[in-house]
């Protein structure tokens, strides 16, 4: 089976949604960020730090290109991934492309609960955050909406709903349960 790409803003859930459907599928879950920072022995952070963004994004394509030929894949990347080089085109030649899409409010929440954990967003207050959130989604839609398929991931808060989400997933794309 093709890869199957993940795509969508920060806190729209592509991690948490990708790796359950790992687990309950025969696929094989990769997040690309992760797949990035063990290649490289450096944390995405650093990474900016040391050599900045289009080092990171020359790096985030060249991992991109890789995993988009491996076979039964779900790959979580990372909000900006779509936006750069030709990384659509890439994704829609190679795989089925699914925009993950969380409500606005659905958005802020997750983010202002996990804040401390996004460099981009930590130094932010919450007018600033929702602020940032709609700025960037503006910006991102037109890259994102190129995604064959899109997705409502608002239901992924705890366990309940996650397994009911993915369940939703599989049956719509077909994926084969362990």
């Amino acid at each position: 089976m093709k890869p199957i790409f993940l795509i969508g803003y920060m806190g729209s859930g592509k991690s948490t949604l990708g790796h359950a459907i790992g687990m309950c599928t025969t696929m094989t879950f990769i997040d690309l960020d992760r797949y990035i920072e063990t290649r490289f022995h450096c944390n995405i952070r650093d990474i900016f730090d040391t050599r900045g963004e289009a080092a990171f994004r020359d790096m985030e394509r060249r991992m991109l290109d890789e995993v988009s030929q491996f076979e039964n894949v779900v790959i979580a990347c990372g909000g900006g991934t779509p936006c750069f080089e030709n990384n659509m085109d890439l994704m829609l030649e190679r795989g089925t492309t699914v925009w993950l899409v969380a409500s606005h409010q659905r958005l802020f929440e997750r983010l202002k609960a996990g804040r401390a954990r996004r460099p981009l967003i930590k130094q932010l207050n919450d007018e600033e955050l929702n602020q940032h959130i709609t700025t960037a989604l503006a910006a991102r839609q037109p890259y994102y909406s190129r995604a064959l398929h899109t997705f409502d991931s608002d239901y992924l808060d705890n366990v309940e709903q996650i397994n009911q989400t993915v369940s939703q997933f599989i049956n719509r794309f077909n994926l084969i349960r362990k």
